[in-house]
């Protein structure tokens, strides 16, 4: 049996990945970066982000920082 959680699953914890999407645009190749965060983690209701939402990436150390920003 499959279950689609609802908006007040709690979920903060999840495998996710980071894939490269190249595309081309005035027969240049441009390099497409994008994270998959698993769709448990974003319905829980602690999940600072919604759709659209700008938000500004850091690198500290080994640790990757994503927060949500103004736009």
């Amino acid at each position: 049996m499959f279950v689609i959680p609802n908006r007040n699953t709690k979920m903060r914890k999840g495998k996710g990945r980071f894939f490269n999407r190249p595309t081309s645009s005035k027969g240049k190749k441009y390099d497409k970066y994008f994270m998959y965060i698993p769709v448990e983690v974003a319905r829980d209701t602690s999940f600072p982000l919604k759709d659209g939402d700008t938000i500004e990436i850091e690198i500290k150390g080994k640790v990757l920082i994503i927060r949500k920003t103004n736009k």
